[in-house]
């Protein structure tokens, strides 16, 4: 069947194929880690808080559990304990890192960026570091970013993180929003790959491409209000479902197609962990089965620029990824923005073991005076994270 495609107004980058200019040279995964705060909070915690239901929640989303975080947890400490693991995973010193992009629309600070709180936190001391804010789709604008860093021979290796703290600017009074975050961070070690000529992109590992799109029709169907007023998440949740439904399929179509590829080649999909309808909305839309679609918002719900680098790193885990297998990610969010890219797995999956060598409590995010409230849980949640002992 022909899929859905982008719509002729998308915003479009990187031509006809998505990637660089240097022909002679792609980037690939060589390390992958993630965090989430340790405490969990069930739909059945949440009718403590608002007028809900397990099964109200369950139904509508296939969200069951989330993670929140606690007192001292935060963007910045989760994304360098995500990042720890990568580096571990990768077998590579933090110093050996030229770049660091954080995705993020929750931050610690406006400024210093929570990237370099992460570079300051991991010990690396030659890198430079950013934050980049595109809400849910995040993690694939970073990875393009770090791609294209990588491809123009600025650097040989990147830290790209997606982590959020979504539970600080969630309303927790508004059922219909506040059921469906959570809070965590995953990492990628990203690497330059140097191909060889008589490699193409249907048979090459690594990066093969990318469809980004931005549509600011839908700019505050889904937003955070600035200013001193009332920052906290507000969403049309109908308009935001129908825009995710249609653009997920397409912007992941596209993205196949600008790789060389069939979806049918297509070993895994890893989608963000917004909605299971929009997911299977998805599946049907591009005719992929859910069984290749790997899926862990029941756990986790809706952790934006965290939710795919979360689920690779699970995914990995899994089994679900082996050398040689192509993987889609795809992604919407506030903006409104998409993206999704395509790649050729060729790490050893074994390697993620070394993650275990990694001790959260030596890793640090500085404080200064007077700067601990990013640290803090919202007074909706502190009697209900007390009693875990959170």
């Amino acid at each position: 069947m022909s899929g859905p495609r982008v719509d002729g107004d998308a915003s479009r980058i990187g031509g006809e194929t998505g990637l660089a200019a240097l022909s002679n040279r792609t980037t690939h995964i060589v390390g992958w880690g993630h965090e989430v705060p340790k405490a969990v909070v069930t739909n059945a915690d949440l009718e403590q808080i608002v007028e809900t239901s397990d099964e109200w929640i369950s139904t509508r989303t296939g969200i069951r559990e989330r993670h929140i975080a606690g007192a001292g947890e935060t963007t910045a400490s989760m994304g360098a304990i995500a990042a720890a693991r990568a580096l571990a995973v990768a077998g590579v010193s933090a110093d050996s890192v030229d770049l660091i992009v954080v995705a993020t629309l929750t931050p610690d600070h406006p400024m210093p960026s929570t990237a370099v709180l992460v570079k300051e936190a991991i010990g690396s001391h030659r890198a430079a570091a950013f934050d980049l804010s595109a809400a849910c789709s995040g993690f694939a604008y970073a990875y393009a970013v770090a791609h294209g860093f990588l491809t123009a021979g600025l650097g040989q290796r990147a830290l790209v993180i997606g982590a959020e703290s979504l539970s600080r600017v969630v309303d927790w009074s508004d059922r219909s929003t506040c059921v469906l975050f959570g809070d965590g961070a995953g990492a990628i070690v990203l690497d330059a790959l140097n191909l060889h000529d008589d490699q193409n992109i249907a048979t090459r590992p690594g990066t093969l491409s990318f469809e980004l799109s931005a549509d600011p029709s839908g700019a505050f169907a889904l937003w955070i209000p600035g200013g001193s007023g009332d920052p906290l998440i507000k969403m049309d949740g109908a308009k935001t479902y129908v825009y995710a439904t249609r653009t997920m399929a397409a912007v992941a179509t596209a993205a196949i197609q600008r790789a060389g590829l069939t979806v049918p080649e297509v070993d895994l999909v890893i989608p963000h962990q917004a909605n299971l309808r929009i997911i299977e909305h998805v599946s049907k839309a591009i005719d992929f089965p859910m069984e290749k679609i790997f899926v862990n918002l029941d756990r986790y719900g809706n952790t934006s620029a965290a939710s795919i680098p979360i689920a690779l790193s699970e995914a990995v885990a899994a089994g679900r990824l082996k050398p040689g297998d192509v993987f889609c990610t795809v992604a919407f969010g506030g903006g409104y923005t998409s993206g999704a890219f395509v790649t050729r797995w060729d790490a050893d999956p074994a390697h993620g073991a070394r993650a275990a060598a990694v001790d959260p409590s030596t890793i640090k995010i500085k404080r200064p005076e007077g700067g601990a409230k990013a640290a803090e849980v919202p007074a909706a949640l502190k009697a209900l994270l007390d009693a875990k002992g959170r």
